[in-house]
């Protein structure tokens, strides 16, 4: 029976051999590096407490073992951190470099949602549905192209960030919170600008926040409404515009493949794919229209800066 196994199976046995002895040189190599540890820490320890009892050293030892220093992390609390002082978690604890390493995976998210590179990156995609190139220009090229087109128009913001935020912060004249509340100011300036009204209203409603009686007011969008609530409305007003735009686009393509379907019809060419024909027809209009800078110039300039 063994022997039909190992030849039925051979290999799920072999990865079941690697990975029981790379499970076994890791309880070994991790157990190796605990006790290394603990003989380091006791060395430590031993030779601190020599030094004060001796006189020849100015460390004090408590009963613990460890050297009565003052502990010095960032900010004016002992042991502090940046997130610590952010999220309020130690940062001797194993939870901060939990939550640190989910904040680094949700970066790119927050990145697509607080900036323009959704709308970009979608209409993009439409251009190159509506020509029917299929692949072409690649996924690579048009990611490429929508984020540094992102970087351009969101540069004014970035530098403001830059100015009342992040210089402030490394020179140590703000506090880290401080610095995030002045770092989202700009950006909620920039999605309340791309926002249309009934989509904040409408998120507004479904969060049942607290209006004020003269309305939605300049002041009361940017110091009272959370992000919570912004990012949900500047998104689906993104994917608005974009779609809107993509239908422009769609319309003189569309119209050169009704007009050279027609004209295979009436020339009996059944058998003939019309997106075979048209494709270099819309690829020509396309390139004599000088397409790219038409593009480039109404995705650029759809934003309110």
């Amino acid at each position: 029976m063994i022997k039909r196994l190992i030849k039925a199976d051979k290999k799920l046995l072999i990865k079941f051999a690697v990975s029981l002895f790379l499970t076994i040189l890791f309880a070994f190599t991790f157990a190796g590096l605990r006790s290394y540890a603990a003989g380091a820490d006791t060395s430590v320890a031993d030779a601190a407490q020599t030094e004060g009892t001796g006189g020849t050293g100015t460390a004090d030892v408590n009963s613990s073992g460890y050297l009565d220093n003052p502990a010095q992390g960032v900010g004016d609390t002992p042991g502090a951190s940046v997130l610590q002082q952010v999220i309020g978690v130690d940062a001797s604890k194993p939870l901060e470099i939990i939550i640190l390493m989910t904040l680094i995976a949700l970066l790119p998210s927050m990145m697509i949602m607080l900036t323009c590179f959704a709308r970009i990156v979608i209409v993009l995609g439409f251009l190159r549905s509506a020509m029917q190139t299929q692949n072409t220009p690649p996924n690579m090229v048009l990611t490429g192209l929508a984020l540094f087109l992102t970087i351009f128009i969101m540069a004014p913001v970035f530098q403001e960030i830059n100015e009342v935020a992040y210089q402030p912060y490394a020179n140590e004249e703000i506090t880290t919170e401080e610095a995030f509340e002045r770092a989202s100011v700009p950006l909620k300036k920039f999605m309340l600008k791309q926002t249309s009204n009934d989509d904040l209203e409408f998120f507004v409603e479904l969060s049942k926040a607290e209006v004020p009686e003269g309305g939605m007011t300049d002041e009361y969008k940017e110091n009272e409404l959370p992000f919570t609530t912004i990012v949900p409305s500047f998104m689906i007003s993104e994917l608005k515009r974009a779609f809107q735009m993509g239908f422009m686009i769609f319309l003189p393509f569309l119209i050169i493949d009704i007009v050279v379907g027609s004209t295979l019809m009436s020339m009996g060419m059944m058998m003939l794919p019309p997106a075979m024909i048209s494709m270099p027809f819309k690829i020509l209009v396309f390139v004599l229209a000088d397409g790219w800078n038409l593009m480039i110039g109404s995705l650029v300039t759809s934003y309110n800066l």
